[in-house]
């Protein structure tokens, strides 16, 4: 049986269309990773997307892991609350001058904590101080359902989706 999924692409041209989240309660913040250690990003990709079908990455050797961390056009930060890991999300610069969100998320314990929304908004601060000409993101059906919501909410613009099919 297959599944029929929505990727849908979405775009900001423009710093100021950024509608920032208030930041949430408590002990929060979001560190770059200087130097990642291929197991911590294992972890952080493994248990952020565990519930949405995250597998592309998941047969990746550690030396693929390693060289694609290196190239100088990917940074990861993550979200820390109250000490713990929490979520994290990965730029990646491309060729057209663009920065990419390329993976965005909460772990488990933590959605629902209105985090979302804020980390969502130091993703994309973190993007526009890059100087890109745009920066974007896709997401699909499979992933949490307040994902497309939450970034409509911050200003994306939808430009385009496609339709492709998983295994179910």
């Amino acid at each position: 049986m297959t599944i029929d999924v929505t990727r849908t692409y979405l775009a900001m041209s423009a710093p100021a269309e950024l509608a920032p989240a208030a930041a949430p309660e408590g002990e929060v913040r979001v560190e770059r990773i200087g130097f990642c250690p291929t197991a911590f990003f294992r972890y952080l990709y493994a248990e952020v997307g565990r519930q949405y079908r995250w597998t592309d990455r998941l047969e990746w050797s550690d030396e693929r892991i390693r060289a694609y961390l290196d190239a100088g056009d990917v940074t990861v930060h993550v979200l820390y609350v109250a000490g713990a890991p929490a979520g994290y999300f990965e730029l990646k610069r491309h060729q057209d001058n663009s920065i990419e969100i390329a993976y965005f998320g909460l772990m488990g314990d933590y959605i629902g904590r209105g985090l979302g929304g804020w980390l969502l908004t130091k993703a994309v601060e973190t993007a526009w101080a890059g100087r890109p000409e745009r920066v974007w993101l896709h997401t699909c059906t499979l992933d949490h359902p307040n994902a497309l919501p939450n970034y409509l909410r911050r200003g994306f613009q939808p430009v385009r989706q496609e339709v492709y099919q998983v295994e179910g």
